[in-house]
């Protein structure tokens, strides 16, 4: 810990262990945080186990360093939010029972050999003392280090993917994110639960959740291609399938991916809206209109993804015919970036290509030199003739006909004169 931690955070560490002594309880850093540390993967997003209240741990913590708390007293949970950035998910040792497969879990306090028997895989079962006559030492109760150290994914029961289907998704994301592999018992079983086409059973919230999380991971092709392996993307529509085709387009979005985030324009805000796009432009356009209906991602993303298979193959033609980059500019001006980079990805015209890249890299960054005000100034009758002009000027400038304030000037007037 003190080797792999920002100095701050295991010095917070080592306090919470001391707050958790003088309160009498004990307190563990357990699940992702732990696993990551052994591997050596940055990840400081700190997970607590309190055998005892957690919540009322949480807010004496919050007290102590004038953080802010947010509680969930029906899941003694909380998050500590402290000053400098740093964040603890702060949770109730717990049990848990399912009273039947898919639903969310009736959860009982207990102690952290109960916590840690109830969680999916082995490898985030591990957790870390943080008292201070047991600070840093390992708590391994279901030889999570081994399967670590073998690079392995390994459920602890038989009926794991039967009580939550969502684990398959994690089983897969694990899996490709840290280059493990899958136990055997654990494929077997997690196929047995495909074909009793559990995930099915899943509420939209719960199976839209997992698919974010697989489009938001580092290598999303690899994962979803995995997927396909199990059978797991009809769970999202029956007509999804992996194919060659999908492969290309998705390799396609990959690289585009890359080049914007290699912009000095920054990385996309929302890369994984663009692989959504991809995973649904085989699909007949009724299909995408009922899965994006069923799913419930933020409305502004639905939106774009259902436009995109509405009107994708009609704006690539537009764009294949366009010559002025004012044409390129007016038909793509409204369109987020997650779709110019997925229309770029899909293009197979050099033409488009280019233009699209032409689109966010200089046509949205060119204004006119002249304003609302300049326009005034020169003694025309505010309304909407202004608009016009302004649009005119927008035009000139991107196709070049126009270079200084005085070419504007001269434009303004020629169009003043025409009305």
């Amino acid at each position: 810990m003190k080797d792999r931690l920002p100095a701050p955070l295991f010095s917070l560490l080592q306090k919470t262990g001391e707050l958790a002594e003088r309160r009498r309880v004990r307190v563990y850093a357990a699940g992702g945080f732990v696993r990551d540390l052994l591997l050596g993967i940055p990840n400081f997003d700190v997970d607590l186990v309190v055998e005892g209240d957690g919540i009322r741990f949480a807010r004496a913590l919050a007290q102590q360093y004038k953080a802010h708390v947010v509680t969930h007293k029906r899941f003694g949970t909380a998050t500590v939010a402290f000053a400098d950035g740093h964040a603890f998910d702060v949770a109730t040792a717990r049990t848990e029972s399912y009273d039947s497969p898919a639903v969310l879990p009736t959860v009982r306090r207990s102690s952290i050999r109960e916590d840690l028997r109830r969680r999916d895989f082995t490898i985030n079962t591990l957790a870390v003392g943080l008292n201070a006559d047991h600070l840093g030492e390992l708590v391994d109760l279901h030889n999570g280090l081994r399967d670590l150290q073998d690079k392995t994914l390994r459920v602890l029961h038989g009926l794991s993917f039967i009580d939550d289907p969502t684990r398959v998704f994690r089983a897969i994301r694990f899996e490709q994110r840290l280059g493990f592999q899958l136990d055997r018992d654990t494929a077997v079983l997690m196929k047995e639960a495909v074909n009793m086409k559990i995930c099915h059973r899943l509420s939209p919230a719960r199976l839209s959740a997992e698919l974010f999380h697989v489009l938001s991971e580092r290598e999303p092709v690899k994962t979803l291609a995995r997927l396909a392996d199990f059978n797991l993307l009809q769970c999202i529509h029956p007509r999804l399938k992996w194919s060659p085709e999908l492969a290309r387009l998705m390799k396609a979005v990959e690289k585009a991916v890359e080049w914007h985030a290699g912009l000095s324009l920054g990385r996309l805000k929302s890369p994984w809206v663009v692989y959504g796009m991809a995973l649904m432009d085989l699909l007949p356009q009724p299909a995408v209109q009922e899965t994006l209906a069923r799913l419930t991602f933020p409305r502004r993303h639905t939106r774009s993804m259902l436009r995109v298979a509405q009107e994708g193959a009609r704006l690539l033609r537009t764009l294949d015919r366009t010559i002025q980059p004012s044409e390129t500019f007016r038909t793509l001006r409204n369109l987020p970036d997650e779709t110019l980079i997925f229309l770029m990805a899909k293009t197979r015209s050099k033409r488009g290509k280019q233009h699209i890249a032409d689109q966010i890299t200089a046509y949205r960054q060119v204004r006119p030199i002249l304003r609302g005000n300049d326009l005034k100034a020169m003694g025309l009758e505010h309304g909407p003739l202004y608009n016009r002009i302004l649009d005119r000027l927008l035009d000139a400038r991107l196709n070049g006909e126009v270079e200084t304030e005085a070419d504007e000037r001269r434009l303004v007037s020629r169009l003043a004169e025409r009305g």
